[in-house]
């Protein structure tokens, strides 16, 4: 196989795995009803469900960071994969609340890190004149897990109970392994200098102490604070106060998938060639508009409520793929996994805050419609302009040999 069929083989593998961990975390959302019915737990114990992910997560991708950059990167995400492969296995079969509780918190310890190995492994197979459109490719595991991954997990868990998604995503996971396995080839540049010397403290410092990695990582917590500030309330908005029934939600996530499945290899290569921070504030400033739109809607139609969807998917996911490359481009070659273990930590908390906020801030009335969403999404646009004008400050570093 030629060199350029092959790289597409590996960024489809890339994007797989991006796929079936955005499905395992995504797809608990929507069967909330059913794991509080069949498992007898609350809307507190259930929102302490889906945080587990994202927790663990978060505390993995911080504990990488000192040590993911020893390891040939086809090895650790091979290993990772392995992982989060077994822990969702586990959850099919997790006998109550407690043990799904734990699982779902090894789930996202192995799943979160395997999410940053990936943009780590691009940063060093592709070079900058394509890093775009890789990024492109491989953020196309986001729309295929809309467009096909959620409303499958979503039918399996309605036809045969939510254990069954899970092992559906197990299985998957498991194919792409092997996959992986056979094709994925080493990835050992970043360990031909001195990053995998000294103490994993002194790696870890190194990456802290480069202003130009901690604006980046700024600029990627902003975006995540005012993307994950709304997103997790749209399902409850559109129900309660746009007046979709439960059942017209799968439309939402297949109509924005399938719209963001094109335009998302397109964003990548506008990022390519007019350059990563153009495209980034031209496609931030475009999702200013469909996020106040979205929390402002007031009772409409279902087919202006997909429309919006539409608009919200394709810009708000869209707009992460020239940030994507941009703040890979940023990070130092020898110390990419470290910087990137950190930057998902940072990102995982971020999305925790922020959803946190957002729910201090936004109540009920007594119709038991949501109130105060219209705030959160001037707040979140707000955080949007400040990230536009922040970008500017994030450098490409320094890359030898590219």
């Amino acid at each position: 196989m030629n060199a350029a069929p092959r790289e597409r083989l590996q960024l489809a593998l890339l994007a797989a795995v991006q796929f079936t961990h955005i499905v395992d975390f995504m797809v608990i959302m929507p069967l909330g009803p059913q794991f509080m019915r069949v498992l007898g737990i609350d809307a507190r114990q259930f929102g302490l469900l889906v945080s587990a992910y994202t927790f663990g997560a978060a505390g993995s991708a911080l504990f990488a960071a000192f040590h993911i950059d020893r390891f040939d990167r086809r090895h650790a995400l091979l290993g990772l994969y392995a992982g989060f492969t077994i822990a969702t296995l586990l959850c099919a079969f997790a006998p109550d609340f407690t043990t799904l509780l734990i699982a779902r918190t090894v789930a996202g310890v192995f799943g979160g890190i395997a999410g940053a190995m990936v943009h780590a492994i691009v940063g060093d197979l592709i070079p900058e004149a394509r890093r775009g459109t890789a990024t492109g490719i491989v953020a196309g595991g986001f729309p295929l897990a809309a467009v096909f991954g959620v409303p499958a997990g979503l039918f399996l868990g309605n036809h045969f109970g939510w254990r069954s998604t899970f092992l559906a995503v197990a299985v998957a996971g498991a194919i792409v392994w092997v996959l992986l396995w056979r094709a994925m080839p080493s990835v050992r540049r970043h360990l031909h200098d001195d990053a995998h010397r000294g103490s994993a403290t002194s790696r870890v410092l190194a990456v802290i102490r480069d202003p130009n990695h901690l604006r980046a990582i700024a600029l990627v917590a902003g975006l995540m604070l005012a993307g994950f500030s709304v997103i997790p309330f749209i399902s409850p908005y559109m129900v309660a106060n746009v007046g979709l029934a439960e059942t017209d939600l799968p439309m939402l996530y297949f109509a924005g998938g399938c719209a963001t499945l094109v335009t998302s290899r397109l964003i990548g290569r506008l990022a390519d060639r007019h350059g990563k921070v153009r495209t980034f504030r031209i496609i931030a400033g475009c999702s200013i508009v469909p996020l106040l739109v979205t929390t402002h809607l007031p009772p409409v139609g279902v087919p202006v409520a997909i429309g919006a969807s539409v608009l919200f998917m394709v810009f708000i996911s869209g707009r992460f793929i020239p940030l994507m490359a941009l703040v890979n481009g940023a990070a130092v070659p020898r110390l990419r996994g470290a910087f990137l273990s950190i930057n998902s930590a940072v990102q995982q908390t971020a999305c925790s805050v922020a959803s946190l906020a957002a729910g201090m801030v936004i109540g009920h009335d007594a119709q038991g419609r949501l109130t105060n969403y219209g705030t959160v999404g001037w707040i979140a646009a707000g955080a949007t302009l400040l990230c536009i004008g922040w970008a500017g400050r994030v450098r490409p570093a320094t890359d030898p040999g590219r």
